[in-house]
């Protein structure tokens, strides 16, 4: 459906963007993370066709779209909802039947195809309230709304449940996994909410200075090496770890969750990383268990559903992380 090749983005001669391959096939749900600053809502901007690449492709049924008349043309079929988006004065209801007025749909047809696709993000209520007047979660899905009455063949969302509390953003993702069996719908979402990205999407690409990274945001750190090579401790909030690496100057560190073991009591080990603290979140991923710990630093660590439940884990609780100084990636 859609492709990037060689595909880099610069802003002056910043350059914020490097994405060699990527495939967003028909059906697909892709998930984008990664923390602020690492490219995900400029290349929802060039899958949008909004933003031209500086160099590389974008390309639609193995097209490269270059000209304006092709822009245009894939426009029609790919629809990015941003994560401040703009609505007209007027009724909600008017608001999410504009796009399909704008594509020449009648207006008893495109009234009732708003109205359905308000019902379907629970916002039937919304309909006749003043889109000015709205708070920042509705804004958003009423945004969304619009988007689906349009049935696009991509669907691309930039944080899209940021100011929806936990029963709105439930509706909106059941809303989209609907639309998706009605019709081959694909959908990629930016987000910071790892845990719905994992429970939502069938393929995460984690971003990280504008490049793809086989790490995923969990767990990154920037700090700053002092050189010299081999072991070298640095500091990160309140605890203090152990790395190796020969690398000097700023850097991320990435502690990858699956390799963090937890347990109740400090174990014997030939770890160096240590740290106590408590449950402040429990969450699962497939088959596995996500807990989040603070410690003077925030950790999530990955483990199964049989050592989660043999430890007694609990949200509150104590736990103690422990990973080794060769388990920190540097880059």
């Amino acid at each position: 459906m859609l492709e990037c090749r060689g595909v880099v983005q610069r802003y002056g001669r910043r350059t914020v963007l490097r994405v060699g391959a990527l495939t967003v096939e028909a059906g697909a749900r892709l998930a984008l993370v990664g923390p602020n600053g690492a490219g995900k809502s400029t290349l929802l901007r060039l899958l949008a066709f909004l933003e031209t690449p500086r160099e590389g492709s974008i390309l639609v049924d193995g097209h490269a779209v270059v000209t304006a008349a092709a822009r245009r043309a894939a426009r029609r079929r790919v629809t990015l909802v941003e994560q401040r988006p703009f609505l007209f004065r007027g009724s909600v209801l008017a608001n999410v039947a504009w796009g399909l007025h704008a594509r020449g749909v009648p207006a008893a047809a495109a009234a009732r195809a708003a109205r359905e696709a308000l019902t379907g993000i629970e916002g039937g209520p919304l309909a006749e309230r003043d889109a000015r007047a709205l708070s920042e979660g509705e804004v958003q899905r009423v945004a969304v709304a619009r988007a689906l009455a349009l049935q696009p063949d991509v669907l691309l969302l930039d944080e899209p449940v940021s100011g929806a509390d936990r029963a709105a953003q439930h509706a909106l993702y059941a809303a989209i996994a609907e639309a998706q069996m009605r019709r081959p719908m694909a959908v990629c979402v930016a987000s910071h909410q790892l845990e719905d990205a994992y429970r939502w999407a069938d393929r995460i690409l984690a971003l990280h200075d504008g490049a793809p990274t086989p790490v995923t945001p969990d767990n990154l750190f920037r700090v700053q090496l002092a050189g010299g090579g081999g072991m070298q401790r640095v500091t990160i909030g309140a605890v203090t770890i152990d790395v190796v690496s020969d690398r000097t100057g700023s850097v991320t560190l990435a502690i990858p969750p699956e390799e963090i073991v937890l347990s109740t009591v400090p174990l014997e080990s030939s770890a160096r990383n240590v740290i106590a603290g408590r449950i402040v979140r429990v969450a699962e991923q497939g088959a596995a268990m996500r807990v989040t710990l603070e410690g003077g630093i925030e950790l999530v660590a990955l483990i199964t559903r049989r050592s989660f439940e043999d430890l007694k884990l609990t949200v509150g609780g104590p736990v103690v992380a422990s990973f080794k100084s060769v388990a920190v990636r540097v880059f």
